[in-house]
């Protein structure tokens, strides 16, 4: 099974952020007009051979729901056999955030947390977070941030793994985080905090096989390594298909491939 670690299918109003106008300059494109239909997002996943992907929420204390708990819920309803959800909550009410995660994963099967500090603003390690963290824990599913510099026309500071995720890893030793995105241009300390904790991850969302840095591609091939990293998209900003197109290139065996491309989410996620 080929897992897709991070995507997210956008609604317009996600897509015509004015914070995302730096990615779309870089892709040189426009945002598209009107609703997307899930469809898109399938054949996405066809083209590149991906069996099942997480969708993830987004919610924003400026935009408020973007990608909203009810549609991921939907689309994963009508597609089950595709797709898996990962649930974005209001930091700034942590009873309700909590009761909200609980609910998401309790009674609609979501397989995870979704946060974005730099959407928020504050680090990680901000108090607001810390509830989530224990009833990610108490629910068996894992924390997934984005770690490394923000795309979008928002401040980057808060990806720092170090002193971030180490933080948040000696607090609570038993939660499963996937750091996205690699962590560029952290990249060594994401790695370090990985090999220094045994329930941190890393997914390599946000880039395609041939930027992949080379001291990650080295870490994969690491025998502690090797069963630590993750396949990721960030689709719609990056087809999976592309993600994908060079991994030949990085000369990886059989069993680190395996995990790479779904071995380890299959275990994270609880997708067996």
């Amino acid at each position: 099974m080929i897992v897709d670690a991070w995507m997210q299918h956008p609604t317009e109003r996600f897509l015509r952020n004015e914070m995302f106008a730096s990615l779309f300059r870089w892709m040189g494109e426009n945002p598209p007009e009107g609703e997307i239909p899930i469809d898109m997002t399938l054949a996405a996943m066809d083209a590149a051979g991906i069996d099942k992907a997480t969708l993830s929420a987004w919610h924003s204390p400026h935009y408020g729901a973007m990608i909203s708990n009810d549609e991921v819920a939907g689309w994963v309803e009508a597609h089950s056999d595709r797709f898996v959800g990962l649930a974005a909550v209001d930091i700034r009410k942590p009873v309700k955030a909590v009761q909200e995660l609980r609910h998401r994963v309790k009674d609609q099967g979501f397989r995870g947390l979704r946060i974005l500090p730099w959407l928020w603003e504050v680090p990680p390690t901000d108090r607001r977070f810390y509830p989530l963290y224990s009833e990610c824990v108490e629910l068996g599913v894992p924390m997934c941030t984005q770690v490394g510099h923000a795309g979008p026309l928002m401040p980057s500071d808060v990806g720092r793994p170090i002193p971030y995720i180490d933080q948040i890893a000696i607090d609570f030793p038993d939660l499963l985080i996937v750091g996205g995105h690699i962590g560029y241009p952290w990249t060594e300390e994401m790695i370090a905090v990985a090999r220094k904790h045994e329930n941190v991850y890393i997914d390599t969302s946000a880039y395609t096989a041939k930027r992949i840095p080379a001291e990650l591609v080295a870490y994969m091939k690491s025998s502690s390594g090797r069963r630590k990293v993750m396949f990721g998209s960030n689709s719609p900003m990056i087809a999976p298909e592309r993600a994908l197109a060079d991994l030949d290139a990085l000369e990886l065996d059989d069993e680190t491939k395996a995990l790479f491309l779904g071995g380890t989410a299959e275990r994270i996620f609880a997708l067996a």
